[in-house]
């Protein structure tokens, strides 16, 4: 983090906020878009803890347990994550560590999102395989995979890369 005003006004591209501003300014930021991934993932999340009460869980084979088992525990540790900032953000709250709970807690959206990925993409496979037991399932999954680090991470940091200097 910088300390002297010359490298704050250069990292903040022309904005005049002190150092404490600029954290509430990024905690709103980093609240309102973690209210977009908690939602879907909670969602999901309750879905999958369905699945093992239906009938149709105890008809799927060995590899489909095996991908529903890790499918939850990825969505446990993906919801875990998300909410994660609104935990620390209640515990550290009123301690002057607003700037440094920012960073931790733009760390554990980043986990999650990586988490979120994977998720995503294992829901994708167990559903895939027990509606069409296909052999082209991997080939879509591995597709919209791809789609989705293209949209998460390639663009993001290439606009990071091409358009700043930090």
């Amino acid at each position: 983090m910088a300390d002297t005003e010359s490298e704050v006004g250069a990292l903040d591209r022309g904005r005049d906020e002190t150092k404490e501003e600029r954290a509430d300014r990024k905690w709103g930021e980093l609240i309102q878009e973690v209210r977009v991934a908690q939602t879907g993932v909670q969602i999901l999340f309750g879905f999958l803890l369905t699945v093992v009460f239906t009938p149709r869980y105890a008809q799927m084979d060995a590899t489909e347990h095996t991908i529903y088992i890790i499918t939850v525990v990825l969505g446990a540790t993906t919801t875990g994550a998300l909410i994660s900032p609104v935990a620390l953000h209640r515990i550290v709250s009123g301690r002057q560590v607003k700037p440094e709970a920012v960073r931790w807690a733009s760390r554990l959206t980043f986990i999650g999102l990586v988490l979120l990925l994977a998720t995503m993409t294992s829901a994708l496979l167990l559903v895939l395989r027990v509606a069409t037991h296909d052999a082209y399932v991997p080939w879509l999954v591995g597709g919209i995979f791809a789609w989705y680090l293209a949209c998460w991470f390639v663009l993001p940091l290439w606009t990071r890369y091409r358009y700043t200097t930090d």
